[in-house]
Formats: structure tokens, C-alpha cells, sequence
């Protein structure tokens, strides 16, 4: 561009500007490899030492899965003693309660108890009170610490209003059976494993005889849950389905949760085979951290420098940018909001210069050119919508006008007179003056008048049940979607004498459903096909194509018809259109 007549006028190229900004930022690919390189190695070291973690905390699992199958294992050899729960059915009294007692229960309960070397205390509550209670201590204050690997027998009634036993499980054959804290096991850091005894002659019908407790010393139970095979400043936690805390080895503070969601612990967990439980290990970072700390230091310093140099840069290339900028993304935003008579000016003869002149000439020419493709869109999609209305109407017309001959021919003047009628009233909603969108109660009442209709055609051989839910009422929809199914269900769907068809409208969500279920003969999936693509010169469908092609052109291509079906067993079709609500429609004058 000349100036004066001779000299050309020089700028420097946007070009150029960005290059320069781009060689000064050279400095962050370094910025990122050093801090890739420093996750990297902190991510390698947390992984290995979580792998060594995870299979101590594996190790510690298989020996409190032992110790726990253990107790299990005595509970099941009561549970599965078919001749024990034989013999505490039994109801006798005198000589032969204590024979039996003595000689066959209590040695069973001994065997039970001496097949392990825990130290266990077990409780029997028994349903039949013909046994004699044997117990060490008063029940009220009893000390297992004190009696030792030992056995009580109490009768059931003393258990039955306690909240423990009514919260306990209905009964599974084999699989019932719970770990709780009950009685006094917190007070003396037990817990105990619950379980029924079941009259196991009749599977189906099981009768509890009694109630197994076997109480067990925490510190025992689980003892390999010890922090020191973790490391120093570990905590090991055992907890149950509900979070809450069965066992812990080490410091527990109260801030552990705090510090562990500030990153301070490492959290691995590990779930206790064929229990509810989990075992948790929090490990401390500060090892790790101990040795990445030269790395973060270094990378902390030099990412302190570059923000500095990159603050000062940024402020001037923001400065000499911005005001060019923001001019031309204004321009774009109002013309994305369609406001395509924003213009601007701009003073040079760099790019800028040219994309201004740009938008400018673009802003001149494009809103009419947008505003005549768009009227033209409508127009063809509004006459593609009229066309396809207009095709279904004939057709109902000639079937109803034949059944009109049909009646007056046999001289039935009244069902004549009541079909009349009803056309009058389909046809005065149909054509509800021009409109191609109605609201949800027209269309309903449409399909009401075509089946009055048919009603009179087929009587008692057609049932009919509407399912509409009241909050669709203040929507909208495209006319004549419903006729065509029910239609289509009675000239193709019949299966013997009668037909049932039922007829749902509701909303799901942010659309509007109908749904036409029918338990006629049903189609294959093949057929189904075929209706929504149809072969060469197949005009199968046609009704139901056009209300899905309707729907589609109205409201978008993720709407329309589906239908399920199968043979023998009856048709469900789902019409699905947006639940948009009713517009004001304009006065006619």
C-alpha cells in the first residue's frame, strides 16, 4: 500500500507477533518434563511400596479369614448335627432329661468347643425348656475372661427381647450367620459370631431349637492386624459393611480422616474373603515425601521463575493484543447471538485491518442470506409435513364411509346414526382448523371417537383401556398419532374372537410417551423391519412410516415410533415426541 505516492507501508505480520510469543514460552516444555519426570519417579516409588503393601495386607487377610473359618468351623459341626438337633427336640423329664443331657448334648458341646485351641466361651440358648440351664456365673453378670474356654447353656426365652437377637437375619440353610458385638463383648473386647440352631429334618421348613453364641477375645481373633508389619506410624483398621470400626492396630487420632484426605496417608484396602469386612492400612507419606522433597524443591523454584517472567510478559503482550482482540470477538459473539449488524473499525494496514474489512463486508451480505435458506427450510419442511397429513385421512375416510354403506344396507339406522356421529366429531378434531399440532387431550380424544367408531363395528369383541396420566394435558402434539396404530391393531392383529388394546399416555422425563399395547398376533422382527425399511415396491407399514416420519420432521431424528413385538404374544408400540407445552394459538379473524 502506497503513502504519499511512493513509500509502502510497513507492519509487522501477526504472524511475526505470535512466532515471538511462542519462542519466549519455550521455557515450558522444560517447565513440563521436569514435572513429569518428578511425577514419574514419586509414582513409581507410591507403586512399588503399595504393591509390598497390599500383599503384607493380603498376608494379614488370609490370617484373620483362618482364625474367623476357624470359629466358623466349630459353629457349623453344632449346626450340621442332625443327631444333636434330633436329641434337643426331644421334651422328656426325670432321669432321662439328665441322661440325655449329660451323656449326649453336653459332650457334643464339648467336642464343639475343644476342636480348636482359641480361646473361645460359647453360649447355647435352647428353645426346648424341658433341658436344664448349666451355666458358671449369674447371666447377668457374667465374665468370660474369668470362665475361660468353656460353655453355657441357657434357655431361649432369656434372648427374645433383646434387640440383637430381633435384628438378627431370617434364616438361610447353611448361610446364616453374623459377627456382632453383643451382651457385654465391648466391655471386655470380645466379639461373637451368631447363629442359629435349625431343625434341619425339613429344609423348607426351618424351626429354630436354639441359638449358638461363641464369643471370642479380639486381641486374639486378630492378631496378625498388627501396624508394626506395615511400619512405624501406620494404623490398621478392620472395619464392617456399615464403616464401623471392628479393630485397629496402632496410633488412632482423631484427625486421621482429615489427614488422610489431605493426602498425609497412603489408603490401601483389602477386603476379608467371604465377609462383609474390609481392612484398611493407612501408611504415612512422609518417607516418600523425604525423598522426592530435592525434586520438588527444584521444580517448585523454577516454576516461581517462570511465573514471575511470564506475569511481566503476559501483561505486555495482553496489552498490545487485547484491545485488537476483544474488537473482533465482539463482532463474533454478536454475530453468534444474530446480531449480524455489528460492525467495527479499525485503524492500520495489518491483518487485523483485513479481517475487520472482512467482517464487515461478511456482516452485509450474510444476514440475508441466512434469513432466505432458513424461511425456505421452514417452508419445505411445513409443506413435507402437510403433505404426509394429508395422506392418512382418505384412507380412514373410505374404511369408515364402507361400514356406513355396510349398516345402511342392513337397515341398523341407529349404529348408523351413532357412526355419523362419531366421524363428525373425529373429522372436527382432525381438522381442528388447520393446525398440525393439537394439544394431548385433542389427541386422545381423537382416538376416543375412532374407537366409538370401530365399537360399533366389532362390540363386545374389542376391550379397550385407556392409561393417561393427568400431566400430560399441558402439552403438544402432532395430530393423528395415535389412529393409525389402533387402526393397524384392528384390520393385522386379531387372534381369535376378541382383542384387548390398551392405551397409555405419560410423561418420562422430558418427554411425552404413548404407547399402544396390543395381545394379538404379533410380527417378527424381520416384518418390523421391513415397516420402517420397506423393500422395492412393499408399501407394508405405510401408516405407521408416516407418523414416524412426521414425528422426525417435526421434532428431530432421536423421536418418532418403535415397536416391540412377538409372535403369538401381542405388539407394544412407543411413540416418544418432546413434552413441549401448548402454545397460545393465534385468533382467527
Amino acid at each position: 500500500m502506497e503513502v504519499g505516492g511512493s513509500k509502502k507501508t510497513r507492519y509487522i505480520p501477526v504472524g511475526f507477533k505470535l512466532m515471538l510469543s511462542y519462542f519466549i514460552f519455550i521455557i515450558i516444555p522444560v517447565l513440563l518434563i521436569g514435572y513429569v519426570s518428578h511425577s514419574m519417579y514419586v509414582d513409581s516409588i507410591r507403586k512399588q511400596t503399595e504393591m509390598n503393601l497390599r500383599s503384607t495386607l493380603k498376608q494379614i487377610s488370609d490370617n484373620v479369614n483362618y482364625k474367623l473359618q476357624d470359629v466358623k468351623r466349630i459353629s457349623d459341626m453344632l449346626y450340621n448335627d442332625s443327631s444333636l438337633a434330633r436329641q434337643l427336640r426331644i421334651q422328656s423329664e426325670g432321669f432321662e432329661t439328665y441322661d440325655r443331657t449329660t451323656n449326649i448334648i453336653m459332650p457334643k458341646f464339648s467336642a464343639a468347643l475343644n476342636a480348636t485351641g482359641q480361646n473361645i466361651w460359647m453360649s447355647i440358648y435352647l428353645e426346648n425348656n424341658s433341658i436344664s440351664e448349666r451355666y458358671y456365673d449369674i447371666y447377668e453378670s457374667e465374665h468370660p475372661d474369668t470362665i475361660g474356654r468353656n460353655y453355657n447353656m441357657y434357655h431361649l426365652s432369656r434372648i427374645k427381647e433383646k434387640k440383637w437377637y430381633l435384628s438378627y437375619p431370617k434364616e438361610v440353610y447353611g448361610q446364616t450367620l453374623k459377627w456382632m458385638e453383643v451382651e457385654k463383648d465391648a466391655s471386655f473386647n470380645r466379639i461373637s459370631l451368631l447363629r442359629r440352631l435349625v431343625d434341619n429334618h425339613n429344609p423348607l421348613n426351618l424351626e429354630e431349637i436354639g441359638f449358638i453364641r461363641i464369643s471370642a477375645m479380639k486381641s486374639e481373633l486378630f492378631q496378625s492386624i498388627d501396624y508394626q508389619t506395615i511400619g512405624k506410624g501406620s494404623v490398621l483398621m478392620l472395619k464392617d459393611d456399615k464403616g464401623k470400626v471392628i479393630y485397629h492396630s496402632g496410633e488412632r487420632t482423631t484427625n486421621l480422616v482429615s489427614n488422610h484426605d489431605s493426602g498425609y496417608y497412603l489408603t490401601i484396602q483389602e477386603k476379608i474373603t467371604d465377609m462383609p469386612w474390609q481392612l484398611e492400612a493407612y501408611v504415612p507419606m512422609t518417607i516418600i515425601n523425604q525423598d522426592t522433597l530435592k525434586v520438588r524443591l527444584f521444580t517448585f523454584m523454577v516454576c516461581l521463575i517462570c511465573f514471575i517472567v511470564f506475569t511481566f510478559l503476559g501483561i505486555f503482550i495482553s496489552r498490545y493484543f487485547s484491545k485488537r482482540v476483544t474488537k473482533i470477538v465482539s463482532v463474533l459473539k454478536a454475530f453468534r447471538e444474530g446480531d449480524l449488524s455489528k460492525r467495527f473499525t479499525y485503524r492500520g494496514k495489518d491483518e487485523f485491518a483485513q479481517i475487520a474489512t472482512a467482517l464487515n463486508d461478511v456482516g452485509e451480505n450474510i444476514g440475508a442470506l441466512i434469513e432466505e435458506v432458513y424461511l425456505t427450510q421452514i417452508q419445505k419442511k411445513e409443506a413435507e409435513l402437510e403433505i404426509l397429513q394429508s395422506q392418512i385421512n382418505p384412507h380412514f375416510l373410505y374404511n369408515t364411509l364402507s361400514s356406513i354403506n355396510r349398516l345402511a344396507k342392513f337397515g341398523e339406522t341407529e349404529k348408523l346414526q351413532r357412526m355419523v356421529l362419531e366421524l363428525a366429531k373425529f373429522y372436527r378434531l382432525t381438522l381442528n382448523e388447520g393446525r398440525t399440532m393439537i394439544p394431548v387431550r385433542t389427541e386422545v380424544e381423537q382416538a376416543n371417537a375412532y374407537l366409538e367408531i370401530q365399537k360399533i363395528k366389532y362390540g363386545d369383541r374389542m376391550d379397550v383401556m385407556f392409561d393417561i396420566h393427568p400431566d400430560i394435558w399441558p402439552y403438544e402434539t402432532v395430530k393423528l398419532v395415535l389412529q393409525p396404530f389402533i387402526e393397524n391393531v384392528l384390520e393385522h392383529a386379531w387372534c381369535g374372537d376378541r382383542i384387548h388394546l390398551r392405551i397409555v399416555a405419560r410423561k418420562d422425563n422430558e418427554d411425552i410417551l404413548f404407547r399402544i399395547i396390543d395381545d394379538g398376533i404379533g410380527m417378527t422382527q424381520d416384518r418390523i423391519d421391513q415397516i420402517f425399511h420397506p423393500k422395492e415396491h412393499v408399501n407394508a407399514g405405510y401408516g405407521i412410516r408416516n407418523v414416524d416420519q412426521r414425528i422426525k420432521l417435526q421434532y428431530g431424528a432421536s423421536y418418532g415410533v418403535t415397536i416391540h413385538s412377538k409372535l403369538g404374544m401381542g405388539t407394544s408400540v412407543d411413540i416418544r415426541i418432546p413434552a413441549k407445552r401448548i402454545a397460545q394459538f393465534p385468533l382467527k379473524e
